[in-house]
């Protein structure tokens, strides 16, 4: 493995060459991205006065290996000292809103929130738990979010919860989003318990493994619910450009052209951190079923607005709502981003962050063409979202628009067949390649490092 090649320098594909630097076996690794820009989705706005906007990813969960991973990452990068930590006990982890009905309904949580009928759910969740253990477990090997919660714990937690949910998670549909690629450990606890409470409690098979390094232990003590860092998510992307740079052994092309016809890519091994449908126009005739699968993997567009207004004009505190897409379809929910990163604001006099993501699976339909829509127009459905469901009246003192264009790819149901289809070629034809990044397997910043770092090991045999 003396040269290896990586395509795409979002966290995906840094994530990677920084992988593959730890790895004696690997000598040069030639890293090229498309833009001008390496860091992709995970993209900050630090102005002048010191507040921090976030374009993409605004936090990340520290649980569960996935996220101790990540958190070894940021200690090895440096970061340490920059991280903003979020506790369980914190207002923005206990509070967190739906808005149905024309109205904010904080989600229950604790054990009398459980107990009791709290809108805008018609009976207490408890019941729906219970009832749970009895439901008899799928023969189908796949299916849709929505259809799997109804059948387990009810029609309206699907409609009005997971709904919402999936919203925020993956801007997509629930009724066509695969339960067992979006939400794993759900459909193994169901396989491998016939239950979702007793997978909970009993464990639902293997999952990854990370080391607990001294961030991960911290988290842990601490409980942190997420964090971000003090200069905003592109300190991530800068700080392993940097590593990389200092490695001597990896070579980064922004701006680059990328293309896979013999001779124009030379190297022992291809790591693809491309979008699935980016790899596809990327690749030679000669994998032609290959080409027809990636092809198969659909992503959203998402508008990212964020807006700054004078004062604390919020009605309520807490992490921000969500909204089902039976409330309003073109927006998918706001970030009261200066709740849980107040470090963020502006020092000079008091300001409210909130960030209105819209569009999604639904942008299409309730935006039109992402290519004829204006910044103008999508600010002013931002504004009028937080004017009619936060009751904010005054005008924002600043706003970004940014048109996030394929940004989420949805794993439609069956996602995971089309996924080993892809693998099983690769492997029949002893194709020098791998496949990371969101196209596959997680769509969140986490799994996409984890997942780059599972690559390498299998390619050097060694752990990194």
């Amino acid at each position: 493995m003396k040269t290896i090649a990586v395509l795409g320098g979002g966290i995906g594909g840094l994530a990677a060459s920084y992988y593959l630097c730890r790895s004696p076996q690997v000598i040069k690794v030639v890293l090229l991205e498309s833009s001008s820009r390496f860091g992709g989705w995970l993209w900050s706005t630090r102005r002048s006065d010191g507040a921090v906007f976030e374009h993409g990813p605004r936090g990340v969960r520290p649980a569960g290996a996935v996220g101790h991973n990540t958190l070894n990452m940021v200690h090895d990068l440096g970061l340490s000292g920059e991280i903003l930590p979020v506790a369980s006990s914190h207002v923005a982890s206990r509070n967190r809103f739906l808005y149905v009905n024309k109205q904010l309904h904080r989600m229950p949580s604790g054990l009398s929130g459980l107990l009791s009928t709290v809108p805008p759910f018609s009976r207490p969740l408890l019941l729906s738990v219970a009832m749970e253990i009895l439901v008899k477990k799928s023969k189908k090997d796949d299916e849709t979010i929505h259809s799997f919660v109804s059948r387990r714990l009810g029609k309206e937690l699907a409609d009005i919860a997971v709904d919402s949910l999936c919203r925020g998670v993956f801007a997509g549909d629930c009724r066509q989003l695969s339960v067992r690629s979006c939400f794993p450990l759900f459909y193994d606890a169901e396989q491998l318990r016939g239950s979702l409470m007793l997978g909970m409690l009993l464990g639902s098979g293997p999952r990854p493994v990370a080391p607990r390094g001294p961030l991960a232990q911290r988290s842990i003590k601490e409980s942190w619910t997420q964090w971000s860092l003090r200069r905003g998510m592109e300190s991530i992307p800068e700080a392993i450009t940097e590593r990389l740079h200092q490695s001597g052994r990896v070579r980064l092309h922004s701006a680059a052209p990328i293309q896979l016809e013999d001779g124009v890519v030379s190297a022992d091994h291809i790591v693809s951190a491309l979008p699935a449908k980016a790899l596809a126009s990327v690749l030679p005739p000669s994998c032609q079923p290959l080409i027809q699968q990636l092809q198969g993997i659909s992503s959203v567009t998402v508008a990212v607005v964020n807006l700054e207004y004078a004062g604390n004009v919020l009605p309520v505190t807490g992490f921000g709502h969500l909204l089902p897409s039976s409330e309003d379809r073109g927006v998918l929910g706001v970030v009261y981003d200066s709740v849980p990163f107040p470090q963020h604001d502006s020092p000079h006099g008091e300001t409210t962050r909130l960030t209105v993501m819209m569009g999604g699976a639904w942008f299409q339909e309730v935006f039109g063409d992402p290519d004829a829509v204006t910044e103008e127009g999508l600010l002013a459905g931002a504004t009028e979202a937080v004017r009619r469901q936060l009751g904010v009246t005054s005008a924002p003192c600043w706003s970004h628009v940014s048109l996030q264009r394929d940004c989420i790819p949805q794993y439609y149901e069956g996602h995971y067949r089309r996924v080993e289809s892809m693998r099983s070629f690769i492997r029949k034809n002893n194709l020098p390649l791998s496949l990371i990044g969101s196209s596959y397997d997680g769509v969140s910043v986490n799994d996409v490092i984890y997942n780059a770092r599972r690559a390498v090991e299998d390619l050097t045999g060694n752990e990194v």
